[in-house]
């Protein structure tokens, strides 16, 4: 069994992690406490949980952990990485903290100082069906935003197959469910503010986009991306726009992104001219993707969803510690 501990068990990423590693079957469940003045959801009389120790490297080291989930903001992140990696378990964060390799780029895009820019340098970025390879071994796993996730899922192939006019740009139209921006409160995300209601933000300056940027390979000015909160509680739904170049059909395109996926067991692709929805992908760990064509003009639609809270952060984590245990990558999460 393996002995995990999560940091941020109170949040909607950290109750989603319980919920998916108390029925994997080859896991252990510590909640580590970090906030002594965090309140907690009431609980029937009797009700049992997994044990709680304290987020420290110390208590970590008692307890034997093998693996300790971080789904805390990035300075938390930073603060307590270290001492648990000393203590000899694996960590796997869910915030932008080790994402983007080098510390001017998270100067740059998240507008804060890096305080462990070695751990910076050697985290591994953890999205499985674009880097695979290095999560077994790793030590460090920055897990993906869950933005990115879907973008650059939608957007790598058909860079890589050179298939995309890169001169007419690239447009990524996303909108998220309100649990992606935490359980702590905002008037933004307050219920009055969102429900009925549709904005967006971060117009062309969201952190994300440097992940899509490094993951795919196009430049900054070659992309624009737009969030936008929608009052649903989680679901994430991105409609990519580009031009498309030497391709005869959206079935062409429908074979390479099957080509490109093959056997991987969490993406799923959609006939030509049909797209998924936020229901498709509700409470699951997958990545639906969707491409229309018009061939006459070029002009093509790539429409991804993900369940934000599943492979856009807890489900995506699972994912990564069953590769970075020699496990079947699909445990817990099918």
């Amino acid at each position: 069994m393996i002995k995990a501990g999560i940091v941020g068990f109170r949040g909607y990423s950290g109750a989603e992690l319980i919920q998916i590693l108390e029925r994997h079957g080859a896991a252990t469940v510590y909640l580590m406490e970090h906030r002594a003045d965090a309140g907690d959801r009431p609980t029937p009389r009797g009700a049992g949980g997994p044990a709680r120790i304290p987020a420290t490297a110390e208590a970590a080291g008692a307890a034997g952990l093998d693996v300790v989930f971080l789904a805390t903001p990035p300075e938390v992140s930073m603060e307590l990485a270290p001492g648990f990696l000393e203590a000899g378990a694996k960590v796997i964060d869910l915030s932008g903290a080790f994402r983007l390799r080098t510390v001017d780029n998270y100067t740059r895009w998240y507008k804060e100082p890096h305080t462990q820019p070695e751990l910076l340098a050697s985290a591994v970025y953890g999205l499985p069906e674009l880097n695979r390879a290095p999560i077994a071994g790793a030590k460090l796993i920055s897990n993906p935003g869950c933005y990115p996730t879907a973008a650059s899922l939608a957007i790598a192939p058909l860079v890589e197959a050179g298939v995309v006019d890169r001169g007419a740009g690239i447009v990524c139209d996303a909108k998220s469910g309100v649990s992606g921006a935490g359980r702590k409160p905002s008037l933004k995300t307050s219920f009055c503010e969102v429900t009925e209601n549709f904005s967006a933000y971060s117009i062309l300056e969201h952190r994300h986009v440097a992940e899509v940027l490094l993951n795919t390979g196009i430049t900054e000015p070659e992309f624009s991306f737009s969030a936008q909160l929608i009052p649903v509680h989680r679901g994430i739904l991105e409609t990519i726009y580009f031009r498309a170049a030497g391709v005869p059909s959206a079935a062409a395109l429908v074979e390479l992104y099957e080509k490109r996926y093959a056997g991987e067991p969490f993406v799923r692709i959609y006939d030509a001219g049909k797209s998924p929805d936020l229901l498709s992908v509700a409470r699951t760990n997958f990545c639906d993707i969707g491409v229309t064509l018009h061939a006459a003009t070029g002009r093509a639609v790539v429409v991804a969803a993900i369940d934000n809270l599943g492979k856009g952060a807890a489900g995506q984590a699972v994912q990564n510690m069953n590769l970075a245990f020699g496990l079947p990558e699909t445990q817990g999460l099918l």
